[in-house]
């Protein structure tokens, strides 16, 4: 571990100049927290600086090489358990430290006079520039650490308490943290805030908003960071206005030969699975002799679409899943934006008509729904006669009258007759998907048909994923429903996120005790549950956290599977390097089995108690076998083993007797 702590290291942590310790880590705990590490080149000795007891990241060294500045957060908790669910959506705060490094050095942060500093005069040459310049930063920093009692000599910087995800140190004295929302769920590119912080001033400023990404030049001087598509250089003195040190990339060019590129990539992604794929036995396959073998196809290769098609060929023969092939350097394509309504239709007498209106939730930004916004009152049955002025028929594809109408107010004119008469003009804004629209019908459908073949007894909750989507939506659905006596959970087409401990965890929730109030109906502790018989819906397009989901429920005996077997994919990726054109490929890495010794979803997925399969012929008549199946199933559980009553005690009389009166 200590190699590999090294390897790792030299690539993220450096010492302004080669001195007796340059590498600084930190490295995951057993408790899953981290520590910060210093490895010493001269005697391979690795060393661990802070406690443990806080989760530590970003450790830099001050140029000064007299301090180390790191983040330590107390309130990781559940949240170091990225790969599952229960990590979500718990508040994380880090604050920011300095270990005066050496026992002779005086603290950064001793009480400050309210004396005038004065600053000495630095010498110059016959041009009025500082003679010293640049010697001091070629001068090594000489990194003595005294270990014996370095976390006495560690101390809080008066820097806000906030959650912070990244640090770089500037010039001496000089921190830049970026600063992220406390709680962020399901996004993958947040942008940041770049706060500075003077230890001098002990003073912190907020220096750039909006960043995406930012590294700092080795002598602090200069700063590169990106905002959207776009790129800045700018000093660090002071925060830069809007748009200076903008970099005119779009001017530049770069010569490549592809086939050279192609060659290159092949080699690489074998060595991305050597170095990465889980089984270092590579589930039986020689890669040597594989990428010998495959190699050849390269001189037939016309097209990075042909690489690609010679990459999933040649992967494949890992036989496992999670194994995609994406991207890649290819032709630009240009995309027409097509506006949609959030409608289905139908022809009559020559006209479109609007056979179907899917309503949204129009106060949720991600569920606009165009035709049942306020004011527009298109209903089914009426139809759409003409589109920003331009009136259609039937012989013109619909569609093609809504290009470029995405976000932007459009016209429509509709009316109850293909005649036009008693016709109106309503103003929308057509949307670029659909699809949130439809899911949402679809989710209601089924929780209303739930809700009217139980009588009102069953809650349904259905799970798209096991990342932000199914969080969400557990989170809304779920306990929405605890007065409920018993769930149908749906994770069909769930494809996958996370490990889904965190839903398992709240379903096996069991009843603790009853409370009285003097005014209001009693209720049982834990408040947010269901207590009752449940029934988890899977099929075959349900893999990966949409495996492990139904795969924890069965092991935890809650209920019955009911539908199709599961997908059958659970090895986890993430994390690899990117090829040279901007394409990537995975290995998959993080095997999940058994706790009897056996890799008991990959390559199998999860087998239904009761199968159903989705016969066509019901569900082009409206049904729903799979769905209709568990409601029974449930309804029979409810009525073989009736939810508990429990009794409220009678009152008791706990005082003395009074004593009589005089």
């Amino acid at each position: 571990m200590d190699e590999q702590l090294k390897q790792n290291a030299l690539e993220y942590h450096r010492l302004p100049r080669p001195g007796k310790i340059s590498i600084l880590p930190t490295k995951q705990l057993t408790n899953h927290l981290r520590a910060v590490f210093v490895y010493a080149l001269a005697s391979g000795k690795v060393t661990q600086i802070t406690d443990g007891m806080s989760d530590c990241l970003y450790p830099v060294w001050d140029k000064s090489g007299k301090y180390l500045y790191f983040t330590a957060s107390t309130d990781m908790g559940l949240s170091t358990g990225w790969l599952n669910m229960t990590s979500e959506a718990h508040p994380v705060t880090r604050s920011v430290y300095v270990a005066v490094l050496r026992r002779d050095l005086p603290s950064p942060l001793a009480p400050q006079s309210g004396d005038e500093k004065t600053t000495p005069e630095k010498p110059t040459d016959d041009n009025g520039k500082d003679k010293d310049k640049g010697k001091q930063a070629d001068k090594p920093v000489d990194v003595r650490i005294d270990f014996d009692g370095l976390l006495q000599r560690t101390l809080a910087l008066p820097i806000p308490h906030v959650n912070y995800v990244g640090m770089a140190a500037g010039k001496s004295g000089e921190l830049f943290l970026q600063q992220a929302p406390i709680v962020a769920i399901g996004q993958d590119s947040i942008p940041l805030s770049i706060v500075k912080f003077d230890l001098d001033k002990r003073k912190t400023d907020t220096f750039l908003q909006g960043v995406n990404n930012f590294t700092l030049a080795f002598d602090g001087e200069k700063m590169l960071y990106q905002i959207k598509d776009d790129w800045f250089i700018a000093k660090t003195d002071a925060p830069p206005k809007p748009g200076e040190g903008k970099l005119k990339t779009a001017d530049m060019q770069v010569w490549v030969v592809p086939r050279a590129e192609w060659r290159q990539m092949h080699g690489e992604v074998w060595r991305i699975e050597r170095d990465f794929f889980y089984d270092p036995h590579f589930h039986g396959l020689d890669i040597k002799l594989a990428e010998q073998r495959f190699a050849p196809y390269l001189d037939g290769i016309a097209s990075r679409d042909d690489l690609n098609f010679l990459f999933r060929k040649m992967l494949s023969y890992l036989s496992v899943g999670h194994m995609f092939v994406r991207g890649g350097q290819q032709p630009e394509m240009q995309n027409v934006s097509v506006g949609l309504l959030g409608a289905d239709y139908s022809v009559a007498h020559g006209h479109y008509r609007f056979s179907r209106i899917y309503g949204g939730e129009n106060w949720n930004p991600q569920l606009q729904a165009p035709l049942t916004q306020p004011g527009v009152n298109v209903q089914a049955g009426e139809y759409l006669l003409a589109v920003n002025g331009r009136n259609l028929n039937d012989q013109e594809n619909i569609y093609s009258l809504f290009r470029g109408t995405v976000g932007l107010q459009t016209v429509l004119r509709v009316g109850p007759k293909a005649d036009g008469k008693d016709a109106r003009d309503v103003t929308v804004v057509p949307i670029a998907d659909e699809f949130p629209l439809r899911n949402l019908n679809w989710i209601e459908h089924n929780r209303h048909l739930v809700d009217k073949l139980s009588d009102g007894k069953l809650a349904y909750v259905y799970l798209p994923d096991t990342g932000g989507g199914g969080f969400r939506n557990f989170n809304r659905y779920y306990f929405a429903q605890t007065q409920k006596l018993g769930a149908v959970i749906d994770e069909r087409y769930n494809h996958g996120g996370q490990l889904a401990d965190y839903i398992v965890d709240n379903l096996i929730r069991r009843p603790m005790s009853r409370v009285a109030t003097r005014e209001g109906q009693d209720y049982t502790e834990p408040t947010q549950a269901i207590f009752g018989p449940k029934a988890m819906l899977i099929n075959q397009f349900s893999g990966s956290g949409g495996d492990a989901l139904p795969w924890y429920f069965k092991r935890m005996d809650i209920g019955p599977l009911i539908g199709m077997r599961t997908w059958g994919g659970l090895v986890g990726i993430g994390g690899y390097p990117q090829l040279m054109d901007g394409g990537r490929i995975t290995a998959p890495r993080w095997a999940i089995y058994g706790l009897h010794g056996q890799w008991e979803v990959e390559g199998h997925g999860i087998a239904p108690n009761i199968e159903v399969w989705q016969d066509p012929k019901l569900v082009r008549e409206g049904h729903d076998p799979q769905l209709e199946k568990a409601v029974q199933v449930l309804m029979q559980e409810l009525k073989e083993h009736p939810a508990p009553v429990y009794p409220r005690p009678p009152y008791t009389d706990h005082h003395p007797r009074l004593p009589p009166l005089n």
